[in-house]
């Protein structure tokens, strides 16, 4: 089958591999070149370079105008797919393929349609996510599904969650292009009333507050990514908080917004009990173990922390 891929991050890199190890792609359309690293030159998106490796065609394209739309009719695909591609196609780039288009999408929808549903999902402490493969349709996330498969969130970072869905996400996109070809794919439309809407994570969202609860803390942590990372200030210090969960029980007690550190655990006071630090990226400096930091924070007991 003719395919034309469209991604942009590295998310979508191991959905180009089982379609391009599976089918012809016949076009690989990315965003272009931008800086993706502070303070560095712009770099091509992941799907570019492993496009680039894969000796596939492709096309760069800021947006989907008049020329891009022609770029993909030229090259013929039966099927369009689409994994986190970064802009909105228009209706007429959705009517080239015979077959449609069709996007990975990284929750169990209805639930957490939009920009971040994996973030969404832990913030919302839920149990489980997954992926979904969809009809892309005009309005944002709103087309049938044919696939999905889940996943326990458990105690996994973002991180973590991002990489095992986008494996299933790609071992799914394959299975329904395969079944979307003989015939055999079967939609759900989804359900309007069990619609959840998964919005850009916020900077300030992720700021970890002592009046909060622990629990709740912990699930910013393990949301954290580096466009929306878990900060507070420690005795006046900023410092990214890369990995921590709620205290043991056995934990000393500290009250809301104190530091104990004690036998190089560093724990912080949250409004029902402490939120225990295991990894932090403290400003200007890089990513340690919390109980390596705790060592240049001698003297700070019983300091206050807040929000950054």
């Amino acid at each position: 089958m003719r395919i034309v891929f469209m991604g942009t991050p590295e998310f979508a890199v191991p959905s180009l591999e089982a379609v391009a190890s599976a089918h012809d792609v016949t076009l690989v359309v990315t965003r272009p070149d931008a800086v993706r690293s502070r303070g560095r030159r712009p770099e091509p998106s992941p799907v570019k370079a492993r496009a680039l490796d894969l000796g596939l065609p492709m096309l760069e394209a800021k947006r989907m105008d008049a020329s891009a739309i022609d770029a993909v009719r030229a090259a013929a695909p039966d099927l369009v797919c689409v994994v986190a591609f970064g802009c909105i196609l228009p209706d007429e780039l959705l009517a080239v393929a015979p077959l449609g288009a069709i996007n990975v999408h990284g929750s169990l929808l209805p639930r957490w349609r939009g920009a971040a549903p994996i973030q969404r999902a832990i913030l919302a402490g839920d149990e489980r996510t997954g992926v979904s493969i969809m009809r892309v349709a005009h309005d944002l996330d709103a087309g049938a599904w044919c696939r999905q498969a889940s996943t326990a969130i458990g105690s996994k970072t973002a991180g973590k969650l991002f990489d095992e869905l986008a494996r299933l996400g790609a071992r799914e996109l394959v299975a329904a292009a395969g079944q979307i070809a003989d015939g055999t794919a079967t939609w759900h439309e989804q359900d309007p009333a069990q619609v959840t809407i998964a919005e850009k994570v916020r900077k300030d969202e992720m700021r970890l507050d002592p009046a909060d609860a622990r629990a709740a803390n912990a699930l910013r942590v393990q949301a954290s990514t580096d466009a929306a990372p878990a900060r507070c200030q420690i005795a006046g210090r900023g410092v990214r908080v890369v990995l921590a969960a709620p205290a043991s029980a056995n934990a000393p007690q500290v009250a809301a917004g104190a530091i104990s550190l004690s036998h190089g655990r560093v724990l912080l006071g949250c409004a029902d009990g402490a939120l225990e630090l295991l990894r932090v990226k403290p400003d200007g400096k890089r990513e340690m173990d919390a109980s390596a930091w705790a060592q240049g924070l001698r003297g700070a007991e019983g300091a206050a922390w807040g929000r950054a």
